[in-house]
């Protein structure tokens, strides 16, 4: 799907603002509201917006514990490589999951409770059941920065030099 500057500018204000009303979309980015929500449509329609959200502060809800965990599995052949992504995928401490090029396979970003938690999760059942050779565990201490959204002004061509 081509998608043009207004369209962009769209989806910027949603990541920034997902609760705002059409109308004030629309005023945003100056068009009127009816042809404002067709695009609206049409973005939610050919997925381009996968969905919509609240963004919740983990430590709010009792996970004070945040990992991100380097994964080397044992073998990857198509059988290992899908009973560890059904596994991750049904982790609930897994908040996000990636696949990677160079010495580990996989890095995973944990969040949870507390390091008892952490340890149920890392020993009885990523090692136990994932077909892992290797983990490496960084903790968080602190968050600068995390994902607000995607950085559309360089898609529209507008990013820094």
């Amino acid at each position: 799907m081509k998608l043009d500057r207004t369209d962009l500018r769209i989806l910027e204000v949603l990541q920034r603002e997902g609760r705002i009303t059409n109308a004030e979309l629309a005023e945003r980015v100056n068009l009127s509201a009816a042809p404002c929500l067709r695009r609206l449509q049409r973005l939610e329609r050919d997925g381009v917006i996968a969905g919509y959200g609240a963004r919740v502060d983990p430590k709010a809800v009792g996970l004070g514990l945040q990992a991100f965990v380097r994964v080397q599995l044992e073998t990857h052949d198509s059988k290992h490589v899908k009973r560890f992504a059904a596994l991750m995928a049904e982790a609930e401490e897994v908040v996000s999951c990636w696949s990677l090029t160079g010495e580990m396979d996989y890095l995973l970003q944990v969040a949870v409770a507390d390091l008892e938690h952490y340890n149920s999760f890392i020993m009885g059942r990523l090692l136990r059941d994932g077909g892992v050779r290797d983990v490496n565990s960084s903790f968080v201490l602190g968050t600068i920065k995390s994902q607000r959204g995607w950085p559309l002004a360089q898609a529209r061509g507008e990013g820094t030099d």
